[in-house]
């Protein structure tokens, strides 16, 4: 029997390789195989559409998201839907090229992909979040499946680097401060997406923080615009794949964990309906 569940499992692994990661690959009838080989996992690789400094292309953070996505689910078979950056950028709404759809609008495009996901099969939905302006969006979102039922669970995936990579990272890293289209985020753009990084454009602007807003103990949405207006947010001219391909490796190892703890995971869906039941009392 237990030779049987090892062939089984192999052939499994074998067929998942065949089948593409990507939903936009699949045809229809590998489409409801892909389904069951992923057990239900739909990753939404979410960024947004916004000035990267003067050298990153605009839509780095769908870029890296969804190649960050795409290689774990390689590695952790499981769907990865298309380009998505419907996501939070109003403090970038001065920059040319950005795209910011209202916050209802917002909601509803992925409230409805969630509910299409569903219909489609997926009823573990892996959020991962490529873009620091939506990690309260996505966030909030998810708290908010809590408020009517629904027969699929949301996930946000919550990467944090492990020490001893830290320790590689900082001994690799040129630079100290950043945060955005920075050392960091450009080299992982390096390795992806050579062809589209400029890095010699890297210095035409400042990103260092202007510290022109000083409040403690408060919270007020223009703090970004006042640290750095040319939506820039670091030194990126020390970039290089190397310490990208560093980066990348430890989410992808993690998001691969993820993916295989949310499948095997059989509590999330029982306990929200639960909760769900419990509400109507």
């Amino acid at each position: 029997m237990k030779t049987l569940f090892t062939i089984l499992a192999i052939l499994l692994q074998v067929e998942s390789v065949k089948l593409p990661v990507c939903w936009e690959e699949l045809t229809a009838p590998d489409f409801a195989r892909a389904v069951s080989l992923a057990e239900g996992v739909c990753i939404i690789p979410i960024g947004v559409i916004e000035k990267h400094g003067q050298h990153l292309p605009l839509g780095t953070d769908v870029f890296t998201s969804r190649e960050i996505s795409m290689r774990a689910a390689s590695k952790e078979y499981c769907v990865v839907f298309p380009f998505y950056f419907a996501g939070q950028i109003y403090e970038a709404r001065h920059q040319p090229g950005t795209i910011a759809y209202s916050p209802e609008l917002l909601y509803k495009i992925l409230d409805e992909t969630c509910q299409e996901l569903s219909r489609n099969g997926f009823k573990k939905i892996l959020i991962v979040n490529g873009h620091g302006g939506n990690n309260n969006f996505v966030t909030y979102f998810c708290q908010t499946q809590l408020a009517k039922q629904k027969d699929y669970a949301v996930f946000v995936f919550t990467p944090e680097v492990d020490k001893d990579t830290q320790k590689i990272i900082s001994s690799m890293r040129k630079t100290t401060t950043g945060g955005h289209a920075d050392e960091a985020e450009s080299s992982v753009m390096m390795l992806f997406r050579p062809s589209l990084v400029k890095i010699d454009s890297a210095a035409t602007q400042s990103g260092e923080d202007q510290m022109r807003l000083k409040l403690s103990n408060a919270y007020t949405p223009i703090w970004w615009y006042a640290k750095y207006p040319n939506h820039y947010a670091g030194d990126a001219r020390d970039a290089n794949p190397a310490l990208g391909e560093v980066i990348v490796n430890q989410k992808v190892l993690q998001l691969s964990e993820v993916i295989r703890a949310i499948k095997a995971d059989k509590e999330t869906l029982k306990l929200q309906n639960e909760f769900y039941k419990e509400c109507m009392n």
